[in-house]
């Protein structure tokens, strides 16, 4: 019984905060795109973030690569290869958040995904 009242109030806390919450974003919807220049500066910025992004993965991948040719111990080029894989991790989620997020947002209908472009390329 206790594991049924604590799911029933999580579900009604997140019905109270989903009304509550989506109020008020309802009525600024317009506010973001209606602003000068704000829509283009923030996808001016994602871009560049992610040009960015994208040029570290190939600085950290060919200085990682060249240093693996002067390392002679086996967990050296263990880390070297880790850290490789993390930073092609990072680029990768870098360049889908922003697909994700205009995809996502204009199911969602979420204002900034109607006028500001997070599509990198």
């Amino acid at each position: 019984m206790p594991v049924r009242a604590a799911c029933r109030r999580v579900a009604v806390g997140c019905l109270f905060i989903t009304l509550v919450a989506v109020e008020p974003a309802a009525a600024q919807e317009s506010a973001v795109c209606e602003v000068d220049r704000l829509p283009g500066m923030i996808s001016g910025f994602f871009q560049l973030t992610t040009a960015i992004g994208l040029l570290g993965l190939v600085v950290v991948w060919q200085a990682d690569s060249l240093i693996e040719l002067f390392t002679l111990r086996p967990e050296q080029r263990e880390g070297l290869k880790r850290h490789k894989r993390t930073a092609l991790r990072s680029t990768v989620i870098l360049v889908i958040l922003g697909p994700l997020y205009t995809v996502a947002g204009s199911v969602m209908n979420l204002p900034l995904a109607e006028c500001v472009d997070l599509i990198p390329w």
